[in-house]
Order: structure tokens, then sequence, then C-alpha cells
């Protein structure tokens, strides 16, 4: 084993190389002038974004700059004033104010406080989809009803009917953990990847439900259980849309980073190793996070993990399958 560990680090980043949440290079400047308590980089760059319909860097982008403003909030202060009905900013303040409402004890009460903020965002720019990605996660935190969740779905899906964003957000809804169950999740995510774009990340859609199951906190009756096969195809399909992206792409690594969750938790420990050499240097929050206070010291110490188990299933001079049985514990 000790003989092979060491050369299973070829191709993986040293430890002090890796970086949690890497911003892109468009997004980077706005956030370095926002740190300045400069807002216009991060209007500029929104609103490029919306102009040019690139809705799926406006959702990320929306995300990381109300985050940054919960810490740092001068800035956006100072936006909001300048310009009271800037659709971007009114995204942003939507965007913030949903992500503080969740954090609250008394959640659902203040996250209804918050619709207008929303409906105001929606109706900055008709024609975009992100402030329905953040009506469908207000909803989920609300109680919404099935009713309630299918007209907003139905609004988000008109306006772009493969936003990555709105599916996931309609996912969580759907899964076990909130109105739905881990057979209406699958079914979701499985129609969704296979009417999705090539190369679209819609197609991790099935391994966000395999996360969602393998991640459940009440352990599944026999009538919910998921079969192994349908997780193995659902981790076998992210494979194929990670084989699509170069190798250190910052786009897909936080479908890389789940994806090798959900390939530890299967066992599959080759596969796990050849996505965290995908995934280079770009670890992200998401899903380590959800197993730990130190997300980036939890992706470092499972890519050891993996390098170890993968060297422990290689004979002298033979190879391991890479599959076993599903774990039933978090690594």
């Amino acid at each position: 084993m000790v003989r092979h560990t060491s050369g299973l680090a070829a191709g993986l980043p040293a430890d002090d190389d890796v970086l949690l949440d890497v911003p892109d290079e468009r997004l980077a400047p706005a956030l370095v002038a926002a740190g300045r308590g400069e807002y216009e980089a991060a209007a500029k760059l929104l609103a490029a974004t919306r102009e040019a319909g690139e809705w799926e860097n406006r959702d990320r982008y929306v995300t990381r700059l109300a985050a940054f403003a919960r810490s740092r909030g001068e800035w956006f202060d100072d936006w909001r004033f300048a310009a009271p009905h800037d659709p971007d900013a009114l995204l942003v303040k939507a965007e913030l104010e949903v992500a503080r409402g969740w954090e609250s004890p008394a959640r659902a009460e203040l996250l209804r406080e918050v619709t207008p903020l929303i409906t105001a965002a929606a109706e900055g720019d008709p024609g975009d989809p992100v402030p329905w990605r953040v009506a469908l996660d207000h909803a989920r935190g609300t109680n919404a009803s099935h009713t309630v969740f299918e007209r907003l779905w139905a609004e988000a899906i008109r306006r772009s009917p493969h936003h990555y964003g709105c599916h996931v957000s309609a996912l969580q809804y759907l899964s076990a953990a909130w109105y739905g169950s881990h057979r209406e999740c699958f079914d979701f995510a499985e129609r969704a990847a296979q009417d999705a774009l090539p190369g679209s990340l819609v197609q991790a859609l099935p391994v966000r439900a395999a996360f969602a199951y393998l991640t459940s906190e009440e352990g599944p009756g026999p009538a919910a259980k998921v079969p192994r096969e349908r997780l193995d195809e659902a981790a076998d399909l992210a494979i194929a849309l990670s084989h699509e992206y170069a190798a250190d792409d910052p786009w897909p690594a936080e479908v890389r980073n789940l994806l090798t969750y959900v390939l530890v938790r299967l066992e599959r420990w080759s596969d796990a190793l050849e996505q965290l050499r995908l995934t280079g240097p770009y670890a992200s929050s998401f899903p380590w996070d959800r197993i730990s206070d130190d997300p980036l010291g939890q992706f470092l110490e499972l890519r050891d993990g993996v390098r170890i188990e993968v060297a422990a299933a290689r004979p002298l001079g033979g190879r391991g399958t890479g599959r076993g049985s599903l774990a039933s514990g978090s690594h």
C-alpha cells in the first residue's frame, strides 16, 4: 500500500495549492473592488450578464456577491442608495435577505417578509430566471404548498427551460428532507437530465438526488430505498458530464466535488481519485460544509483517504476494480 500511495499523488496539486470557492476571472475583480467599498465593478458585471442572458453566470455571481455583502455590506448599501431601482441590486438584495432569513429560528416568518423584495427583483427584468430561483428557495423555506411550488417552477422554466440553479432549487423542494420523497426527487432529476442540453450541469441532477438520499437524516424504509443500480447510474452520468470539461476547469468544480463525495459513499475509490485529479485545486464548500465545519480540511483529508483506499485495493502488479458495496456512514 505504501508503495502505491506515493505514486497515486501524481496529478493532484499539493495541499497548499488547493483553494476553497475560488472566484472566476470576472467575479474576482468585482469582489476585490467591493472589499475596497466600491460597487461599480459588481454593478457592471451583473448588468453584463443580464444584457447577454448569461443566466448561469448571473446566478453564481449574485449568490457570491450577496454572501460578500452579508459580511461587508458598505459597498452594497452605497449601491442601493445610488440606484434603488437597479434590477441587479434588487436581485442581490432579494438573495441576501433570503439567505439571512434561512439562518433564523423564525425562518418561515422572516422569509415571508422578504416576499416583496423577490417580487421587485422579478419585475426588475421580467425575462430573468434568477429571481425565480430565489423564489423557489423562498418557497421551500416558507412551507409553500405544491401548488405554489408548481406555479413558481412554471415561471422559472418559461424564462430558461434548462437553468441549472432553478433545477437545483426544485430538486431540493422535492427531496425527502423537504416536501417530496426519494422517488420523486430521483424521477425529477432523471427526467431533467434526459432533456438537458449537451454539457449542461443539469445532467448532474441525478447525482445531487443521490447525495440527498445518501445524506438523508432519516434512514429510508424498504419502500423508500433507492436501488444501488440507480445510484451508480447517477454517478456514471455525472462522470460522463465531468469528462466533457477540461481538467482544472473551475466551472464544473462544485459538481466534481459533489460527485467525489457520492463516489466515496459508494466506495468507488478509483473513480473518486480520477475526479479528484480532474478537480485539481478547486475545492468547493458544498458538499463538504454539510459534514464538517472545515470544508477545505475535509476535502484534503478525503483526498488522502481515497489514495489510501485505492492503494490498499491494488495488489502488487494489479489493479483494483474501484467499486464496492454501499458505504453506510459519512466519510
